[in-house]
């Protein structure tokens, strides 16, 4: 009998590897062999470290209603082995994205599925939900002509939204981070702008080079401050970070309170009401498979684990985050 491999996490920093029976296809069923799949760090990594919240309802399927043990993540590429009575013959050996976690099989029905385009690979096509949060972000921020922006955090999240906003006719773009190996992984210096990226301490402004628009997509509570202290009046900070239940102290008795500056809470699940009258899900992840081919991030893909390995991969995401950017299953292994 043909079985799955599953990835769970059972408690804090333990992990396990459960091997299921396969079931049966169902009529309107289809059976997906997984190819890659990638580790959203900054989710996943609240989930191995128990320091996600308990949300009964997140606005969305992935994050609501968390308690161990749980399957978790959601960048899963793969290709359609086996299909029920009912399911278009077309759908046999196509490659496409779920957002499932971390596992060698798994049967769903098309409709959940999202056919990959043949101009991209399996890897950078494992970047979908990452590029469409960065889409996501970019529209929350809604960047304008001549705008000085900040990127707080290099991580996946940070390299995909500077990248994007790299596209603009911004009078600059700069993005921070503590880490060299990500600080050096966006060497853009497309026809339009060149992106100066710095180390935290390196970042000095004066009242004439603060930033009308700033992205905290550190992971940080803390970053939030920074944030705030690096906008300009009636400036914009979209908080693109999930902080979980990690805490920090913020500073609002100070000069953001006569500042105008707008906290903007961004999240990919929904759409922001100034645009879902004309954007849904579709378009925006059509947006984003073309960002996919612009950009190509699998060039930023740092480790690659076998499933049965994952303990080494999240250990060295908790310990050794500086070494990596992106870290993925590869199923071959």
């Amino acid at each position: 009998m043909q079985t799955a491999k599953t990835l769970f996490f059972t408690a804090p920093q333990k992990l396990e590897i459960r091997e299921t029976p396969i079931a049966r296809l169902k009529e309107d069923e289809v059976l997906v062999e997984t190819i890659c799949s990638a580790i959203s760090a900054g989710t996943e990594m609240l989930v191995y470290r128990g320091q996600f919240p308990h949300l009964a309802d997140a606005n969305d399927g992935v994050s609501s209603d968390l308690n161990y043990p749980l399957a978790y993540g959601y960048a899963c590429v793969g290709v359609i082995k086996e299909i029920g009575k009912e399911v278009n013959s077309e759908w046999l050996n196509k490659r496409v994205f779920a957002f499932q976690p971390h596992t060698s099989h798994f049967i769903t029905q098309p409709s959940s599925l999202i056919p990959i385009p043949d101009f991209l690979s399996s890897e950078s096509a494992c970047f979908l939900p990452n590029m469409e949060t960065a889409v996501n972000l970019v529209q929350d921020g809604a960047p304008i002509l001549g705008e000085r922006v900040l990127v707080l955090g290099q991580g996946i999240i940070g390299l995909l939204t500077a990248s994007l906003l790299s596209e603009f006719p911004l009078e600059s773009l700069v993005t921070v981070d503590r880490f060299a190996l990500r600080r050096e992984a966006l060497q853009s210096k497309s026809k339009k702008l060149e992106v100066k990226s710095l180390a935290p301490d390196d970042v000095r402004l004066s009242t004439f080079d603060s930033f009308d628009l700033t992205f905290e997509l550190s992971g940080s509570p803390a970053a939030l401050n920074d944030a705030i202290a690096f906008t300009t009046f009636s400036g914009r900070v979209v908080i693109g970070s999930w902080y979980g239940q990690k805490r920090a102290e913020i500073d609002l008795g100070g000069a953001f309170h006569r500042s105008r500056i707008r906290l903007i809470s961004s999240q990919v699940s929904t759409i922001s009401p100034e645009l879902s009258g004309r954007w849904d899900k579709s378009r925006r992840f059509d947006t984003a498979w073309k960002a996919l081919e612009r950009i190509q991030p699998e060039k930023w893909i740092t480790h690659r684990f076998a499933l049965h390995n994952a303990d080494k991969a999240y250990q060295l995401l908790d310990e050794n985050p500086q070494e990596t950017i992106q870290v993925i299953f590869d199923y071959s292994k």
